[in-house]
C-alpha cells in the first residue's frame, strides 16, 4: 500500500512545482486581466465608459486690459476684449480675429463664468466662429480649475467637420510674459 502514498505525494510536488514555475513566468507570458467598468449606480446592463478626448487645436489669445461694468445681482461684471493671436492644430492653422470679447462673470463666491465670443481666419481664408464658456475656480489650497466647453461654427466644406462634434477645453495665462491666454480645444470622441 506505499504506493498509493507515494504517488499522491509525487502529485502534490509536481503541482507545488508548477504552481511555482507559474508564478516565476513574467508577467507577459500570464493572461491580463480584463479591466470591469463600474457598475451601472441605477442597475442598467449599460456599461459605464468614460469619454475620451482627440487634441483639434491650441491659441494664443491677444487681449486688452480688462474693462470693469459694474456689480450686477450675480456678481461683478467685466469685458475683456480680444486684440488677436494665432491658433494651430492638425489641419488648422492661422490667426484670431480682433473684435471679440471675453464677458465675464466674478461670482459673490469668487469664481468665474467667462463668455467668449470670436472669430479664428485660417490661413486659406476660413472664418471659423468660436463661443468659449469657462469655468474659473480657485478654491484655497487647491489647484486653479478651468475648464470649459466649445462651440465651433465652421464653413461647410474642408472644415465642415468642425460643426460635428462637442468640443471642450483649457485655459491658462500667459502672463505676464504676454498679454494673452492660451486655449487647448479637444473633441470628444
Amino acid at each position: 500500500m506505499p504506493a498509493p502514498l507515494a504517488s499522491g505525494r509525487r502529485h502534490w510536488l509536481l503541482g507545488a512545482a508548477a504552481a511555482a514555475t507559474a508564478a516565476a513566468l513574467p508577467a507577459q507570458a500570464q493572461p491580463a486581466a480584463t479591466p470591469v467598468p463600474p457598475a451601472s449606480p441605477l442597475g442598467t446592463d449599460v456599461p459605464i465608459s468614460a469619454p475620451r478626448t482627440e487634441f483639434v487645436y491650441e491659441s494664443i489669445v491677444d487681449i486688452a486690459d480688462m474693462v470693469t461694468i459694474g456689480p450686477g445681482p450675480l456678481g461683478e461684471r467685466r469685458i475683456v476684449p480680444i486684440t488677436g493671436g494665432e491658433f494651430a492644430g492638425p489641419g488648422l492653422k492661422g490667426t484670431v480675429l480682433p473684435g471679440g470679447a471675453d464677458r465675464q462673470l466674478v461670482r459673490r463666491d469668487g469664481a468665474r463664468l467667462l463668455d467668449a465670443l470670436y472669430e479664428l481666419k485660417t490661413d486659406d481664408g476660413a472664418i471659423i466662429t468660436v463661443h468659449n464658456q469657462v469655468l474659473v475656480r480657485t478654491a484655497p489650497g487647491q489647484p486653479r480649475y478651468a475648464a470649459s466647453h466649445i462651440h465651433l461654427s465652421a464653413p461647410d466644406g474642408k472644415y465642415g467637420w468642425l460643426n460635428d462634434c462637442v468640443y471642450t477645453g483649457t485655459l491658462d495665462s500667459l502672463r505676464p510674459k504676454r498679454n494673452a491666454v492660451l486655449i487647448r480645444v479637444f473633441r470628444i470622441v
